[in-house]
């Protein structure tokens, strides 16, 4: 579970995902499970809970950033 750039340039929106560990960073990803904007005051944080529990009783890998992410909206694995 990682983070994929979407937006423009100088205006990086971000896509919360799981995907291989071997994929590229915005490369084909499994699921989409949210979205994060830190470039909003506060942070626009949207993540389905249900899906990341799901992945996350799956044994997927968040990185430090969505562990970080997940955290802030109370969904702990």
């Amino acid at each position: 579970m990682r983070l994929t750039r979407v937006g423009s340039t100088k205006n990086p929106i971000y896509r919360i995902v799981v995907v291989d560990s071997r994929a590229r960073r915005d490369g084909r990803a499994i699921d989409t499970i949210g979205q994060y904007n830190p470039r909003t005051e506060p942070s626009f944080i949207e993540i389905d809970a249900e899906k990341a529990k799901k992945w996350l009783a799956e044994g997927v890998q968040p990185s430090q950033t969505v562990k970080r992410l997940l955290a802030i909206k109370g969904i702990s694995n």
